[in-house]
């Protein structure tokens, strides 16, 4: 008999009361007629910001509350939070057709017109997948409506070289069995590849309560994400952008290794001032939740930093 015990409603809770302590609350937002957005918020809609606005963009896996729960707490005392679902994700969906970081990207300026902060800065940062979609928001929008970028773990430069060699690593025959596992075996891969110091024993009924909860939904929307990913695509060109960059990388990144991180920043601004780049020890993927008092300082001494 299998033991029936979720343990995915408890972490739910107490990520969810994080959000909550640091003053966001829950929203869902009709952005256009085919696209609706989950979000927490600091301020109501349209109620203007009562500090620099700042927008948290989620990778893939887990939802927006686990992804940044470490992160909220520290930050929302200086900054008003926007911390979005992606379409797909959660909360968030569309009866579009499009499937690009574009697309995402374009849906993130919709919730920005939304809440009334069409016409304000806001400053971003992005986690993985979550960096793509955070640069070409700020690629789109231009330094008067994002001021600064925050690119975390986050290959903009990405191509199909890389995704093999990301396959070979988790012996694997696609990244998609990583970014979306249906086997516990897949599970544990991901998590040795994307923590500097995974977990030594997690119990299998605690697998499949993850795949069960947090993989099944909407995964054929999801599998379209991957494919329609214009990163490293021949129609796709990374570019400098004119705002100051903040480039954020684990020393032991196995997603996407560190030497990466050099090339990400050779391209936006070797030789820039506005182009930074921060390595952070002893950590993997997930640097935001591996070492957060560590990733929370680095944040606020860039995004506070005038």
């Amino acid at each position: 008999m299998g033991i029936g015990l979720s343990l995915v409603p408890v972490v739910d809770f107490f990520a969810e009361r994080r959000f909550r302590s640091a003053g966001l609350q829950p929203y869902t937002i009709p952005v256009d007629h085919e696209t609706t957005v989950a979000c927490w918020l600091s301020q109501a809609p349209k109620q203007p910001p009562s500090l620099p606005p700042l927008v948290l963009i989620h990778g893939f896996g887990p939802r927006s509350t686990w992804q940044w729960r470490c992160q909220v707490g520290p930050l929302s005392r200086h900054f008003s939070l926007i911390v979005p679902d992606l379409v797909f994700f959660d909360g968030s969906t569309s009866t579009s057709r499009l499937r690009s970081e574009a697309f995402q990207a374009d849906a993130l300026a919709r919730l920005l017109e939304h809440l009334g902060l069409d016409d304000r800065p806001v400053s971003v940062v992005g986690t993985s997948y979550g960096g793509f979609v955070a640069y070409h928001l700020a690629r789109a929008l231009g330094p008067s409506r994002v001021d600064k970028v925050v690119i975390a773990s986050s290959d903009l430069l990405k191509g199909e070289a890389d995704d093999q060699a990301l396959q070979n690593r988790g012996n694997v025959g696609s990244v998609a069995e990583l970014l979306l596992p249906k086997e516990a075996e897949k599970v544990r891969t991901a998590l040795n590849l994307a923590m500097y110091q995974p977990p030594r024993y997690i119990p299998d009924f605690v697998i499949r309560d993850m795949i069960q909860n947090l993989y099944k939904d909407k995964i054929e929307e999801k599998m379209e994400l991957i494919k329609g990913s214009t990163i490293g695509k021949e129609n796709f060109e990374l570019t400098p952008i004119p705002q100051d960059v903040l480039i954020i990388w684990g020393e032991h990144d196995q997603i996407f290794p560190l030497d990466k991180a050099h090339e990400v920043k050779r391209i936006l601004g070797e030789k820039s001032e506005k182009v930074k780049l921060e390595i952070m020890q002893k950590t993997g993927h997930m640097p935001q939740t591996e070492d957060p008092t560590r990733f929370n300082q680095i944040l606020l001494d860039s995004l506070l930093n005038k």
